[in-house]
C-alpha cells in the first residue's frame, strides 16, 4: 500500500510538473503574440537585424533605437581598453535603448577567435586557448568546463549570445577553418558539439552551430568566393553530424555561412540558398533562430555585385530569421518593399519575430 501511494504521489508530481511547463509555455507564447500583434511592420523588420558594431557606442545606441534593431554583435574594438565596470555600463546603455530586448552578442570560441583576449584588464589577464587546445591537454569536460566559465563571464558583462560552438569538421591542418574546430573526426565533433551546447545555455548565453552545412576544408569567405565539390551523400553523412547533435541538444541558433556547396545548390552562397535553408527546417527539423554569416564578407559581395536583387532581401526570402548585417538602413525599406510586392510574406516575417521574441524571452530580455 506504502509503495502504491510513494508511486502515486510520483506520478501526480510529474503530472503537475508536465502542466507547469504547459502552462508557462502557453503563457509564453500569448504573451509573444500579443506583443508581435502590436508591432509595426518596420518595427518587426528591426528586429531581423544583428548588426555588427560600429565601433561607435553612441551612433550604435541611437540607431538600436530609431531602427528597432533585434541584437548586435561586438567585435574586439569594442572590448579594447574596457574593464569590468565600463563593459557592463556600455552594454546596459545598448539594452537600454531596445524596446524589446537586445541579443548582445560576440564571437568567443577561444584560439585565433577571442574578443574577450583584446583587453585582459576585463578578465584579470586570463588566457583564452582553443577547444583543441583545451581538448588536447583537458579532455572533453574541460572543454565542457572552459565553454560554461567563458558563458558565465559574458553573462556577467551583459552579453547574452555566443556565435559558438564551431561545428565545421576539416581533416586539413592548412586550412582556413581548422585552427577553430575542435581538430577531431565527425563523431567526436558531434559529441563535442551535444555537451558544450548545453553548458553555454545554462548559463542564459544563446549558443550557435556554425558555419551550416558544413564548411570543409574550402577557402576563406571572409576575402572572396569558396566553394565544396563534394557529394550529397557525404555532407550529409558527415558534416551533417555535428549540426544534428547540435539541433538535438537544442541549440538556440544556427549560422548559416556562405560557401556555395555545389551538390546542394550550384547557384547560391548557402546564407541565400532557399533548398540549404529548407534542409536545416524540414530534414534536421530545427525550430530556433538562423541567422546569416556577416553579410559584409568577401564571399557575399562578390555574388552581390552580380545580382540585381538586393542581398537582405534573397537572405530572408532563403529562410534566415536574422542577417547578421549593419546595412539595415537601405536593408529594412528594401525588406519592406518585398513583402509590399509579395516577394516575401507577413507571415514568414511573423514567424522569424516569433522565434526572436522567444529567444529573448528565454535568455530573459524579453521587454
Amino acid at each position: 500500500m506504502k509503495k502504491f501511494l510513494l508511486v502515486a504521489v510520483i506520478c501526480l508530481s510529474c503530472i503537475m510538473s508536465f502542466q507547469d511547463k504547459v502552462f508557462a509555455k502557453n503563457i509564453s507564447d500569448k504573451k509573444i503574440q500579443k506583443i508581435v500583434n502590436e508591432m509595426t511592420l518596420d518595427e518587426k523588420i528591426g528586429q531581423l537585424y544583428m548588426s555588427p558594431s560600429l565601433g561607435d557606442a553612441s551612433k550604435m545606441t541611437n540607431d538600436i533605437k530609431k531602427y528597432n534593431l533585434g541584437g548586435i554583435v561586438l567585435f574586439g574594438e569594442d572590448f579594447s581598453n574596457q574593464n569590468t565596470d565600463s563593459m557592463k555600463q556600455k552594454d546596459v546603455k545598448f539594452q537600454d535603448a531596445s524596446k524589446y530586448g537586445l541579443f548582445i552578442s560576440t564571437d568567443q570560441e577561444g584560439g585565433t577567435v577571442s574578443r574577450l583576449s583584446t583587453s585582459p584588464q576585463l578578465t584579470n589577464g586570463r588566457s583564452f586557448p582553443s577547444p583543441q587546445e583545451v581538448y588536447e591537454q583537458s579532455g572533453m569536460n574541460g572543454v565542457v568546463k572552459e565553454y560554461s566559465n567563458v558563458a558565465k563571464t559574458l553573462r556577467s558583462l551583459g552579453i547574452n549570445w555566443n556565435f559558438a560552438p564551431v561545428a565545421d569538421v576539416s581533416d586539413d591542418p592548412n586550412s582556413f577553418i581548422y585552427d577553430r574546430t575542435l581538430g577531431q573526426n565527425y563523431q567526436l565533433t558531434a559529441r563535442y558539439v551535444s555537451k558544450v551546447v548545453p553548458a553555454i545555455q545554462k548559463e542564459q548565453v544563446a549558443a550557435t552551430l556554425k558555419h551550416f552545412p558544413g564548411y570543409g576544408s574550402s577557402g576563406d569567405t571572409h576575402t572572396g568566393f569558396a566553394s565544396d565539390e563534394r557529394s550529397v551523400a557525404e555532407i550529409k553523412k558527415n558534416d551533417f553530424l555535428p549540426f544534428k547533435a547540435g539541433i538535438k541538444a537544442k541549440a538556440d541558433s544556427v549560422l548559416v555561412g556562405h560557401v556555395v556547396v555545389n551538390s546542394l545548390d550550384a547557384n547560391r552562397p548557402a546564407s541565400v540558398s532557399k533548398p540549404i535553408h529548407k534542409i536545416l527546417r524540414k530534414e534536421l527539423k530545427f525550430k530556433g533562430v538562423i541567422i546569416t554569416d556577416d553579410m559584409g564578407m568577401g564571399a557575399l559581395t562578390d555574388f552581390a555585385q552580380k545580382q540585381h536583387m538586393n542581398i537582405d532581401v534573397m537572405a530572408i526570402e532563403a529562410g534566415n530569421d536574422m542577417l547578421l548585417s549593419n546595412d539595415y538602413e537601405d536593408g529594412i525599406p528594401a525588406i519592406k518593399d518585398a513583402i509590399k510586392h509579395g516577394d516575401i510574406s507577413q507571415k514568414q516575417i511573423d514567424n522569424s519575430v516569433k522565434r526572436i521574441l522567444k529567444l529573448k524571452d528565454k535568455l530573459n530580455i524579453l521587454k
